[in-house]
């Protein structure tokens, strides 16, 4: 199962709101606190962008606004080209005015992060992380212990997710391991998630400058693709 990947930051938006459909520019004219409105949009643009680009269409604002982003009964993106359900499956993360896109075929439970690596204080990985976790954490040189902590809590969100439930389940019921855990490689390494019930999900994760970001699905995954994005146009294309 092959995935792909765009990240995108704030200053990437346009100024204008026309590649959002009427639907979508009345969703954020509801939104009163501008952080929550500059992430949404922020969110919208990024999978808006990496859909054109999977699908190989231009980056035009009507291409852009015949796309819409629509959220599931359990909160996922779902993905509408011209109001038809479209063949994709794609997963949306922000943090700090950046925010990430992964995309892969239909029919696949998928989820992605974006994080800063920051530290976090005693209780709060006491209180998010498993036994088994904290163990790694705690025989990790100190110096590593903010990375590989909040690698752990990225490979959850990703989990989370792709289980669609969020934060409504216990992070210690998923517990993240990793293939490799050197936090110093600028390429994508493989983890896994292991989750209630047996379920096991396969994913990547990726440590560049200060962000870390995960995608994990349960299928397995070949090596995350970046998309390329064509600068954007004013011709008029469907998306499919």
């Amino acid at each position: 199962m092959q995935v792909y990947w765009l990240e995108q930051a704030e200053a990437d938006t346009p100024v204008e709101d026309n590649w959002l459909n009427s639907g979508e520019q009345l969703c954020l004219n509801g939104f009163r606190v501008p952080k929550r409105r500059a992430d949404w949009r922020l969110g919208r643009w990024t999978g808006k962008r990496a859909l054109t680009a999977y699908f190989n269409a231009p980056g035009s604002s009507d291409t852009l606004a015949r796309i819409e982003i629509r959220p599931s009964a359990s909160g996922a993106p779902e993905v509408f080209l011209a109001g038809t359900p479209g063949a994709v499956t794609i997963s949306l993360s922000h943090r700090s005015g950046r925010a990430l896109c992964a995309v892969s075929q239909r029919g696949v439970n998928l989820g992605c992060d974006l994080e800063i690596v920051e530290p976090r204080s005693d209780a709060f990985i006491r209180d998010y992380f498993a036994a088994e976790e904290l163990r790694v954490i705690k025989e990790a040189p100190h110096a590593d212990r903010a990375r590989l902590a909040m690698l752990m809590w990225s490979g959850k969100e990703s989990a989370l997710k792709a289980l669609h439930t969020g934060l409504r389940l216990d992070t210690r019921s998923v517990t993240v391991s990793f293939e490799n855990a050197s936090l110093d490689s600028k390429g994508w390494l493989a983890l896994q998630a292991r989750c209630p019930d047996n379920m096991v999900l396969h994913g990547w994760w990726q440590h560049a400058g200060n962000m870390i970001r995960t995608i994990v699905a349960d299928q397995r995954l070949g090596y995350p693709v970046r998309l390329p994005v064509a600068p954007c146009c004013r011709e008029a294309s469907p998306c499919a």
